[in-house]
């Protein structure tokens, strides 16, 4: 499907009058970055950048697109027929899927014609702001828990297609599996899911709806206890499962509460090894206040799916660099009150003295040599048009999910605080 028409009016205005100005042609430099984090963020993770690539190989103008612009008025006759043979022919470069990112950090930089680059502004955003939420609310969750096992559980509570790309970011951040099935057959992630409330009503009894599971399911399955009374479904489900079952769910109550007492009445009952899962409207709040509690497992719905408060993390495109009529790069900024931004096209890096990580260097200046102590942060994605990796979509999930467990592991204790504060390492424009 072509994604040429995911994105606004104005983006196809632009490229018509900048073609009838004659700059259309100009090399162009634009970049993705931050102004701020969210309120009471340390840090951002970048996700969505192999779907954005897949995403531009697709933009292109079929009939039914043409037609729609030709018959709307949207642009001129020479500009649809230009349009016609669309293709982007630029590079793309930036963060690796997975990494951290502060204020300020280049995390995608798309140089090509102006023409061809400015029509992919609304497409990268709309994948990369939604992605980057997930991903960077995912990755609070996960350190809150503190290496118990998290679920991603959140389609319900999205668009169809956000849930799947959803799943896919919170576990490039860390979450070990998803309820989403599209998800784990187009991405490879683990998939989890037993039983809801309405399966326990379908039946005249507690009872007879576990002996049905777990004839089903078998012992090592999830008993949903707080259909009714959680007491007594937990006694019910150690009387039909016998004490080797594989867990029991809460999906109500004053968990740190709940989750005690049923931890102490399986113990009681012989059930020590069968797990607790804990649902209801969690975030990385609340996980973190579940911290001391005999937790095994975390279901995430809504929080996570919506980006736990930032269901957008304010990315934006702008154009940093263009060509003067004599072929030179000039470099060029908003100066807007409270928008300004550093003009010039960056490369950055990231000073980890000892493995941990101590600031973000954005240089403008092609000479300059970091610190021996610094990694590069910009990677190639895109040239002439072309992926520069063919990777399987399990694969780049996979890379970046690992990528993720290494930046993670360069930040500072600071870095993982949930209180609001200032971002876990400072950003330094050279």
């Amino acid at each position: 499907m072509s994604t040429a028409l995911l994105t606004d009016h104005y983006e196809l205005t632009m490229v018509d009058a900048a073609r009838k100005s004659g700059r259309g042609e100009r090399s162009a430099v634009f970049e993705v970055f931050a102004r701020h984090l969210p309120q009471g963020r340390r840090y951002g993770v970048v996700a969505g950048t192999a779907r954005l690539v897949e995403a531009i190989q697709e933009f292109r103008f079929g009939a039914s697109e043409l037609a729609f612009l030709r018959d709307n008025g949207i642009v001129s006759a020479d500009t649809v027929d230009w349009l016609e043979a669309y293709r982007f022919s630029g590079s793309i470069h930036g963060y690796a899927e997975g990494e951290l990112y502060f204020p300020g950090s280049p995390i995608l930089r798309v140089e090509g014609e102006f023409q061809e680059a400015v029509l992919l502004e609304t497409l990268i955003l709309s994948v990369l702001n939604y992605d980057c939420a997930v991903a960077s609310a995912a990755s609070r969750m996960v350190q809150a828990a503190d290496s118990r096992t998290l679920i991603e559980m959140g389609a319900r509570r999205a668009n169809e297609s956000a849930a799947v790309a959803a799943a896919r970011a919170a576990y490039i951040a860390g979450f070990d599996a998803t309820s989403n099935l599209e998800a784990g057959r187009s991405f490879g992630i683990p998939t989890r899911g037993t039983a809801a409330h309405s399966f326990t009503l379908l039946h005249d009894s507690e009872e007879e709806a576990f002996s049905a599971q777990i004839e089903a399911m078998g012992v090592g399955t999830t008993l949903l206890v707080d259909t009714f009374d959680i007491e007594a479904g937990v006694n019910t489900a150690i009387t039909v499962a016998g004490t080797q079952l594989g867990a029991v769910r809460i999906d109500s109550g004053d968990l740190p509460i709940v989750v005690r007492s049923v931890r102490e009445q399986l113990d009681a009952l012989g059930a020590t090894e069968t797990k607790i899962v804990v649902t209801n409207d969690l975030n990385e709040h609340t996980i973190a206040g579940l911290r001391g509690a005999p937790v095994d497992v975390f279901g995430v719905g809504t929080s996570v799916v919506t980006g736990s408060g930032a269901p957008a993390v304010g990315l934006v495109y702008k154009l940093v660099s263009r060509t003067s009529d004599e072929g030179d790069f000039v470099s060029v900024a908003k100066r807007s009150s409270l928008k300004g931004n550093p003009g010039g096209k960056k490369d950055a890096f990231r000073d980890v003295p000892g493995g941990t990580a101590s600031e973000e260097i954005i240089s403008t200046d092609p000479g300059f040599s970091p610190p021996q102590s610094a990694r590069e942060l910009v990677t190639a994605f895109m040239t002439h048009g072309e992926p520069t990796a063919a990777s399987a979509a399990h694969e780049a999930v996979k890379a970046a999910r690992n990528h993720h467990r290494n930046a993670i592991s360069e930040l500072p204790p600071s870095g993982f605080s949930l209180s609001a504060g200032e971002p876990a390492i400072p950003t330094r424009v050279i």
